[in-house]
């Protein structure tokens, strides 16, 4: 079996997979759902494309400063 893109399996040919969606239909089986988290998806997806442009505009000497006041505060718990 395949995977999806969120790492469920799946069937990996069209008729495993017109079966599934029957079993889903008739209620022999419950269909696989993500609870809803809260979360406003788009607002997640510009939040991820900002981090990544942010490290790209970053230098290294900024990145490492960053990167040893993250380490600091990690281990003075």
């Amino acid at each position: 079996m395949g995977k999806d893109s969120k790492g469920k399996k799946r069937p990996s040919d069209v008729i495993g997979n017109a079966v599934r969606v029957m079993q889903i239909a008739t209620g022999e089986v419950e269909e696989e759902t993500e609870a809803d988290d809260g979360k406003d998806k788009a607002a997640q997806s510009m939040g991820r494309r900002g981090g990544k442009a942010r490290a790209e505009k970053l230098t290294a000497e900024q990145r490492s400063e960053i990167a040893k006041k993250a380490a600091a505060k990690r281990w003075s718990k």
